[in-house]
């Protein structure tokens, strides 16, 4: 151990030749070195055992997460000293032949441009550009580059990393774990235009056409292996070019200011790019492919390089932490990604269709059950909210779309044209004030869906506390336009409607966050009976009270104020229709739910009275305080009431019944639940794949509690398991 100082007159200028043979003065630094390492090792002698030294500046918190210096099994820079490989950067492996910058080969180029794809497809799923992308040395400067197509298609990946970078931070829904932009201090082709990449691309995919029909098959010509595998090789090569221009000018097309204009462009680009995939696939074998090296200690042996690559190059910018190591995706799975990526882009451009912001919440919440990509998710909070949450798909004020959203909710009167609150200025005044005091919470309710799914349960657990204060401000309302309704309408009795519509999204985030835990693995199998009891008793009891209410508000309302009245025999017949009740879907899903959740409740009571599930000794365990942990982001909400735990046991002791029920009983309740819950949800018309998931679930259960009612393996004292395979929320029950 040694420590240094700069010796007296130790600045002493050295010439060094520099550009073009001038001379100029370098600085060189000399040390005069002192070993302080009897001194350290006397000074610790001092310290008892267990004693630690703490500094300001240093505690046990930056003692653990420290690393030695020097180390290859902490420290990331020194990785490259124990392979003994020597690294070169662009220049020097050009220098010393090892990548050639022209006169590439059809192989060598279909290879460069395959490894390039999968490096882009690992960074997209979290790893960092230094380790991913940026070891083709082809990306450090492209300006060196003399052959036409690779510096064409290393320009455009500069640019849709540049693209890809720029979306996923506008949208912010993103973590650590989802996306690193970090760029290490590379450029990203900022110096060269948007049209002039596509131009480039476009240059090549050209001349490759014009290769490939010169090289095409013609009639009574006799065809040798050579010339076939040239011209398989020069379509390989022209449809990859052609997929990087698609995808590249199908995401500029998602930075227009016309955004559905520019989404419909985007759509038919994907179109053409999924169209090219396919050959990509095939064609994977044409190209040259990585040469496995020779594992060694510290360092995989599935660091396969091809010429271009260097996985150990930008070693040294990595932070000073340990070796991390990013494995890249092969050829074909990249090219699989891509199929994914792509379908998941096409689906992203329906969002357009929907103007309900009721709807395009359902359908932001459908496409997040899909667990897609952090730039897919990023793509569709853009298309929606593209100017920093103040215009819906860059045209219309999100206030004005939360207006039509509560009118086809509930209608209420302050804002049908016919009601006497319509013109009054003083309740215009507190609905405008109301709404834009929504635009946050809701705005985030939106974002919350492009998160990952971990981190959207954390998200819904802390927007309760801004609905909760929206929930007061929307009663206030309701309570201000009672009043000035009644002055001006004293027959008729104004109903929370603003209060209703802001409670209706409280209970879908309590609802998901729950649920939620289902989906992470958060719940032990003995906490089960109190989690369905809540959704079942609780949530869902208040859902459906809401909609139910919101509902005949809603009918109420538009008989009042937007029906006309009939005039003549000709309209009678009209009004005889029956009228669409846009929640009835949802409340039918909605009873169907609380039901399956209470028969799972039932069927998990069941188990415990039959001594197939055990709870914890309560000795090592507290399940008041697993209870209160579990709804503890409840307490921000003043209605619905959190739930105490003695409440809950208060509600479900089966001691306060004169004959406590038996497991056969709880089994038979639970079945019979499992059959009114599928009958429920199966009325519902053109149900989605998770719905019909749901349904098979339940009547899976059912036949599974019948078995069990007439005596199959109820002697049995193994714990049921409970399958998520087929939903991911509502489990299968398996019998052992």
């Amino acid at each position: 151990m040694a420590t240094s100082e700069p010796a007296n007159g130790s600045l002493d200028p050295k010439p060094v030749p520099h550009n073009g043979g001038t001379l100029s003065a370098m600085p060189e630094v000399k040390y005069n070195w002192k070993d302080i390492t009897e001194d350290f090792v006397s000074c610790t002698s001092d310290l008892k055992l267990g004693e630690l030294l703490h500094d300001a500046n240093f505690g046990l918190f930056e003692a653990m997460s420290a690393i030695e210096m020097m180390d290859p099994k902490m420290d990331a820079g020194m990785v490259s000293h124990k392979t003994g490989h020597k690294v070169l950067d662009f220049e020097q492996s050009i220098a010393a032949g090892r990548v050639k910058i022209k006169d590439l080969e059809l192989p060598e180029l279909i290879g460069i441009i395959d490894t390039t794809l999968a490096c882009m497809t690992t960074w997209l799923e979290g790893h960092s550009l230094a380790q991913t992308v940026f070891t083709n040395l082809y990306t450090h400067n492209p300006d060196l580059i003399e052959d036409r197509c690779l510096r064409a298609f290393t320009v455009a990946i500069l640019k849709i990393v540049d693209i890809i970078k720029d979306k996923v931070i506008r949208a912010g829904v993103f973590e650590e774990e989802d996306f690193q932009s970090l760029t290490y201090g590379f450029k990203l082709a900022h110096n060269i235009t948007e049209l002039r990449v596509s131009g480039m691309l476009k240059e090549v995919e050209e001349e490759y056409n014009r290769r490939i029909k010169n090289t095409r098959s013609r009639q009574g010509e006799e065809r040798d292996a050579a010339k076939e595998l040239e011209h398989e090789q020069c379509i390989a090569v022209q449809s990859r070019i052609k997929f990087c221009r698609m995808f590249y000018m199908a995401l500029l097309s998602f930075n227009k200011k016309e955004v559905k204009s520019g989404v419909e462009e985007a759509r038919k680009l994907l179109l053409q790019a999924s169209d090219l995939l396919p050959a990509l696939r095939k064609s994977i074998h044409l190209g040259i492919q990585p040469v496995e090296k020779e594992p060694t200690e510290g360092q995989s042996s599935d660091h396969a390089v091809i010429m271009g690559f260097e996985p150990l190059v930008n070693q040294r910018l990595l932070p000073p932490t340990f070796p991390r190591y990013s494995k890249i995706l092969d050829s074909n799975a990249a090219v699989e990604y891509f199929e994914g990526l792509v379908a998941r882009l096409k689906a992203v451009c329906d969002v357009i269709a929907l103007n309900s912001f009721h709807v395009v919440l359902d359908f932001f919440s459908d496409f997040s059950k899909q667990c897609p990509c952090v730039l897919s998710r990023s793509i569709l909070q853009l298309i929606f909210l593209p100017y920093a949450n103040k215009k819906v798909y860059g045209i219309e004020m999100l206030p004005d779309v939360l207006r039509d959203c509560i009118r086809m909710f509930v209608c209420p009167p302050a804002l049908a044209a016919k009601s006497p609150l319509y013109n009054n200025s003083h309740a215009k005044e507190m609905v405008d004030s109301l709404l834009l005091h929504s635009v946050r919470p809701m705005c985030t309710l939106v974002q919350i869906q492009g998160h990952n799914h971990a981190r959207q349960r954390d998200k819904l657990g802390q927007v309760l506390e801004e609905l909760a204060t929206l929930q007061e401000e929307a009663e206030k309302v309701d309570a201000n336009l009672h009043s000035l309704l009644s002055k001006a309408e004293p027959k008729r009795s104004y109903q929370a409607c603003f209060g209703s519509w802001v409670m209706y999204h409280t209970l879908r985030v309590m609802i998901r966050h729950v649920l939620s835990g289902f989906e992470l693995e958060l719940y032990a199998t003995h906490e089960y009976h109190y989690i369905f009891w809540y959704l079942a008793d609780f949530l869902y009891a208040w859902f459906i009270s809401t909609v139910t209410r919101a509902d005949s508000m809603l009918q109420e309302h538009e008989t009042s104020y937007l029906d006309t009245p009939p005039k003549g025999r000709s309209n009678k017949k009209k009004n005889k229709r029956k009228k669409t009740r846009p929640l009835e879907k949802e409340l039918m899903q909605a009873q169907g739910l609380q039901t399956l959740c209470s028969a799972y409740y039932k069927a998990v009571v069941g188990f415990t009275l039959d001594g197939k599930l055990k709870r914890p000794n309560c000795e090592f365990d507290n399940e008041k305080v697993r209870f209160e942990h579990r709804f503890g982001n409840f307490a921000n909400v003043l209605t619905p009431p959190l739930v105490q735990y003695e409440q809950f046991l208060e509600v479900t002791d089966t001691r306060k019944f004169d004959q406590p029920p038996t497991a056969l009983d709880m089994y038979y309740a639970a079945c019979k639940l499992f059959m009114q819950a599928s009958a429920v949800l199966e009325k519902i018309p053109n149900p989605s794949t998770e719905l019909s998931s749901i349904v098979r679930v339940a009547k899976t259960n059912m036949v599974v509690l019948k078995l069990l009612m007439g005596g199959h393996k109820r002697d049995s004292h193994h714990p049921p398991d409970f399958e998520f395979t087929t939903n991911k929320t509502f489990p299968i029950i398996k019998l052992k």
